[in-house]
């Protein structure tokens, strides 16, 4: 520790906890080895600054840049407290950096900003070649008049060029340009830069300095995170590989030379998978064959019959995928229609087979991609000459490039086709979708490129499925360095009760007498809990349900789907006595803090499987022939039949997700060392007890080991007994306490 402990000049505060001390020299040590980190600890366990201490660290010793990445507000938000504690200690030049859709002063789309920088770099250029000139031929002109007829002669061709290079001035400046880019071309931004480093500033500070100013500050912060110590960003900026290209060049360093920090790691998965997933609506096809009727060009007509037939193949298969009366219940939900087959193509490719007329759909398509290029060129040059006020979108270039993707990969290994339909206010319409369900071919790559990355969350392990599913640190023969710090906080201050509830499978969840029992355990819990009471659900239907039915003295709020989570978390966190009824699949599960009287106890209620879907159905098939095992269903939510142990697909698609959902929302409650709380679990199968006649519908061992030591199995009578008597030993209650 002597040799590394030069870190700790980085560490903001008086002195780190034993265990952070240990993680930091141990990070500090992989980094050194370009070993990658998977790190765990629970709430309290100081995890942002154990990773990012000796990685700055490290950072500066080889000329490196760390970049620290999280998929959740708040905990950018704490990253910047973090990066603004070490920098009035250790200064350090930071960026927080956000997407541009959020930082526009002037509410452009990605295309039209892209064409208004080239057109406004280039017209500062050739302003800039324009006073050149002017000055070349001012001093060939008083050489001219002092005799020299070489000069003479050389002004003469000057002028010709100077009145060229007029002309084009001329016509960029009656074109379109962003007024801000030109102001941080040709003003003076050295303030600007001097006030970014002096301090770590926010997005939302750069974009009010940046508007004052007349700036763009979303280019001006592109401009300043060359040379930068640490940047703050979202998952987006190293997931996208589109972006992530641009970022690394934006840096000014190659991938080999960033030492990245994933927060929330156990996001990395769906994330990467929502990246990768690429999609095509029905209106995208439709606005494609209205382009064409404008363009005048012998590839038309071969693009026609392509998009055609993928825009009548569509139809075709939604129309018969919905059934009788299904149309008119549809709403603004996307709902699938399977199209895969378990021989041969899926159905939507065997439709378009079906539709499609002409010579060769391959050599027509190989047409339309070559006209949809070609319009896309014609767009961006109409806008940069001031021709069109907005970037054109080149819908044929959009729905030729989605087919070719989905003729040449819909049956490719890890990739699943799915066909969705949906209502709005125009009408019916359809979507086709190639549902990456694999993320390690996004992530391993990333890891690959990067010089080491640490991953770190409160619910990262079983550590192997990491791993596998990621593709994390298989570039080192050692593989990741592993690490997890289990409760740093007194465990005389928290209890975790397992009730022995009747298990709460789907299809028990309509029956009177698991709703009773249900209701029973919930009244019990938020009637002794002196405060407010966090009760998360498998769904919102099920959280509505028990809203209606739990009647206390504490004020019940409800957590809907499409409703901003934030204001509701708000209002329940400011009331004193209230119970907040969510899914666990919602927003405020995880990333969210429920410091001391925000919340005191949380009732997790049911194990809280996802909705198992044809998705997580071809989820799970990828994963048992990618890692090993049976595929298919093993106990869900249903309690379906069991397969064999060695079942990946189940494990590590279902399973393993479900428990880290599961122990993130545990996690809502005792935030810190002088706080305290109960955590509940509702159901069988989460006691101990119980696991052994189970089996596998138990949940029990799926809990890190430490963790299961602390779970109390209690029957559902009893829980408020003890509850009570737990409260009663923090002194709790304000007045009497309340008589079970």
């Amino acid at each position: 520790m002597s040799e590394t402990a030069s870190f700790l000049r980085y560490f903001p505060y008086e002195a780190p906890y034993d265990h952070q001390r240990e993680a930091m020299g141990r990070i500090h040590d992989a980094l050194d080895e370009g070993r990658d980190v998977l790190f765990e600890g629970a709430c309290g366990t100081g995890k942002t600054l154990a990773s990012l201490v000796p990685a700055l660290e490290y950072a500066e010793q080889e000329n490196k840049t760390v970049v620290i990445t999280t998929n959740v507000h708040q905990q950018t938000r704490q990253f910047i407290a973090e990066a603004r504690a070490i920098t009035r200690q250790q200064p350090i030049r930071t960026v927080v950096f956000r997407g541009k859709g959020s930082m526009c002063h002037i509410d452009v789309g990605y295309q039209e900003c892209q064409e208004l920088r080239d057109t406004t770099r280039k017209l500062v250029e050739q302003e800039q070649e324009l006073t050149d000139l002017e000055r070349r031929q001012q001093e060939l002109l008083d050489a001219a008049q002092d005799g020299n007829e070489q000069a003479a002669k050389a002004r003469s061709s000057v002028m010709d060029e100077l009145e060229a290079v007029e002309e084009g001035v001329e016509a960029i400046d009656e074109g379109n340009v962003c007024e801000r880019f030109y102001a941080n071309l040709t003003g003076d931004t050295d303030e600007f830069y001097q006030w970014l480093y002096d301090d770590v500033r926010t997005p939302d500070d750069v974009y009010e300095y940046a508007h004052a100013q007349g700036f763009c500050g979303y280019e001006l912060l592109k401009e300043g995170m060359e040379g930068v110590d640490l940047v703050v960003c979202n998952y987006n900026h190293l997931l996208d590989p589109m972006i992530r290209e641009q970022f690394f060049r934006w840096l000014g360093r190659d991938p080999e030379d960033v030492v990245a920090v994933f927060d929330e790691a156990h996001n990395i998965e769906s994330a990467a998978r929502d990246h990768a997933t690429r999609q095509l609506t029905e209106t995208t096809l439709d606005g494609a064959l209205d382009e064409l009727e404008e363009v005048d060009d012998y590839r038309v007509e071969a693009t026609e019959r392509v998009v055609a037939a993928y825009r009548e193949a569509l139809r075709a298969v939604y129309d018969d995928g919905l059934g009788i009366g299904a149309r008119e219940t549809l709403d603004e939900t996307w709902e699938d229609i399977t199209v895969d087959n378990e021989e041969g193509r899926d159905d939507l490719t065997l439709a378009f087979l079906d539709a499609y007329e002409g010579p060769g759909y391959k050599q027509d398509l190989e047409q339309a991609l070559n006209l949809g290029a070609a319009l896309d060129q014609q767009y961006q040059e109409q806008y940069k000459e001031g021709e069109t006020t907005t970037r054109k979108e080149c819908r044929v270039l959009q729905a030729s490039g989605f087919i070719d993707e989905w003729m040449s990969g819909s049956a490719a290994a890890g990739t699943y086709p799915v066909v969705s339909v949906r209502r709005d206010e125009s009408g019916v319409y359809g979507r086709a979708e190639l549902y990456t369900c694999i993320p390690r071919q996004v992530t391993e790559p990333l890891f690959e490129e990067l010089y080491a990355s640490v991953l770190m969350s409160a619910t990262l392990r079983p550590f192997d499925v990491v791993e596998d599913v990621l593709g994390v640190g298989t570039d080192h023969e050692d593989g990741p360095l592993t690490m997890a710090f289990g409760e740093q906080f007194p465990p005389e201050r928290r209890r975790t009760y397992a009730v022995d509830t009747p298990a709460l499978f789907a299809s028990q969840r309509d029956d009177p007498g698991m709703q009773e029992t249900i209701t029973e355990v919930l009244t019990d819990a938020v009637e002794m809990t002196p405060g407010n009471t966090l009760a998360f659900f498998p769904s919102y239907a099920e959280a509505e349900r028990y809203f209606h039915q739990v009647e206390t003295d504490a004020t019940p709020y409800l957590d809907r789907p499409g409703v901003r989570a934030q204001e509701l978390k708000e209002e329940f966190v400011a009331d004193e006595n209230a119970v907040l009824f969510t899914s666990l699949w919602g927003t405020l599960a995880e990333g969210v803090s429920y410091d001391d009287d925000d919340a005191r106890t949380v009732a997790v209620v049911g194990v809280p499987y996802p909705h198992l879907d044809d998705r997580m159905q071809a989820v799970q098939n990828a994963y048992a022939t990618a890692f090993g095992g049976a595929s298919g269903l093993r106990p869900d939510a249903r309690g379906t039949s069991s397969h064999a142990d060695e079942d990946k697909g189940w494990e590590y698609a279902v399973e393993v997700p479900t428990v880290r959902k599961t122990r993130q929302a545990l996690g809502r409650v005792v935030r810190n060392p002088e706080d305290f709380g109960v955590r509940i679990l509702v159901d069988e199968r989460y006691t101990a007890s119980n696991a052994a006649e189970l089996g596998d519908y138990s949940v029990y061992r799926s809990f890190p080991e430490e963790e299961r030591t602390e779970h109390i199995d209690i029957g559902p009578g009893k829980l408020k007994y003890a509850m009570l008597n737990f409260y009663s030993d923090m002194d709790a209650w304000e007045g009497e306490p309340p008589q079970p």
